[in-house]
């Protein structure tokens, strides 16, 4: 007898791996939102527009995919090279991706610089297209589903989101709209990989992130870091000893060399403070040694060699 019962079909879900990046005027919440989704801080976040300044991958690994996703500087007027150069960078990253999360906060209403990004949307065809109302810890239901109403008019999206990367809200619905979007694929980083990131860029990174704070509004767009050098300690004479990392601050002009470090060292010697203590995190727990020196290099954001040097 012939058995037409028929076979059991497969119900699971394909497995899917691709790159998203979240796009957005400068101080939107991106790097936040980048490191609440994939669980540890990749990416350093401030209140200081263009914190952001490489394309940092972070990856979050699902049971049913992989996404990696690339959280790059904010679109704005250049009004330097290096401007210029980090908006390049935007514009060539957008061309790779399989999904643009264009990221809108909800407390603030949508303006001409939302307007243009959504139209630079257009030069992307290829690529799926989410909405991400984020920062809604930030303001009441109500202006949260205004917001989300006039997002939805810019364009057809295909998924209109709002988040909080602080408060962790949303973000389970966030990820599983972008997986459903990514392309069937093997996964593309082993389950250990977070970041591409080295250790010595997150250090640089943490550097510059606890020098912007409480500094003044024209000073973050002069700051840069360069690590000299990374010691590891003497294994005969001091086995225990801490990792010695050397680092150069760099600034424009000598006034801002005296900001930076401050009335009788105070400010730098905070800097420093705050910097050691998330690289030790960063590092395990590992006892960390932490030399900052600050250096003027005049107009360093205009000076296309200057920039090559400094890693841009």
């Amino acid at each position: 007898m012939t058995d037409t019962t028929p076979a059991a079909s497969d119900t699971r879900e394909p497995y899917r791996a691709g790159f998203v990046s979240f796009v957005g005027r400068p101080n939107v919440g991106k790097s936040t939102l980048t490191n609440a989704l994939v669980g540890e801080k990749v990416a350093i976040t401030s209140s200081k527009p263009q914190t952001t300044r490489r394309a940092i991958r972070g990856v979050v690994h699902r049971p049913n995919g992989q996404v990696i996703i690339v959280d790059t500087p904010g679109v704005h007027r250049p009004r330097t090279l290096l401007g210029e150069r980090l908006n390049d960078l935007v514009q060539s990253t957008l061309g790779d991706v399989d999904v643009i999360g264009f990221c809108v906060p909800a407390n603030e209403p949508i303006g001409p610089g939302d307007r243009f990004i959504n139209d630079t949307l257009d030069q992307y065809p290829r690529a799926k297209k989410v909405a991400i109302v984020t920062k809604i810890d930030r303001t009441a239901k109500d202006r949260v589903g205004e917001q989300l109403l006039a997002v939805s008019k810019l364009r057809e999206w295909d998924s209109v989101i709002p988040t909080s990367g602080t408060k962790g809200l949303q973000l389970e619905v966030l990820l599983d709209e972008i997986t459903k979007l990514l392309p069937e694929s093997p996964q593309l980083y082993d389950a250990s990989t977070v970041t591409e990131e080295t250790d010595e860029e997150r250090i640089g990174e943490l550097i510059r992130e606890a020098a912007l704070e409480g500094v003044r509004d024209e000073l973050p767009h002069s700051l840069a870091v360069v690590i000299e050098d990374v010691v590891e300690p003497d294994e005969d004479d001091d086995p225990d000893g801490p990792l010695r990392i050397f680092a150069n601050l760099f600034v424009e002009r000598d006034s801002q060399k005296a900001i930076v470090i401050g009335r009788k060292g105070e400010r730098l010697k905070d800097v420093g403070s705050r910097a050691r203590a998330e690289i030790e995190a960063l590092l395990g727990g590992r006892h960390v040694y932490l030399n900052i020196r600050v250096k003027v290099a005049k107009e360093w954001q205009r000076d296309p060699k200057q920039l090559g040097r400094l890693g841009f």
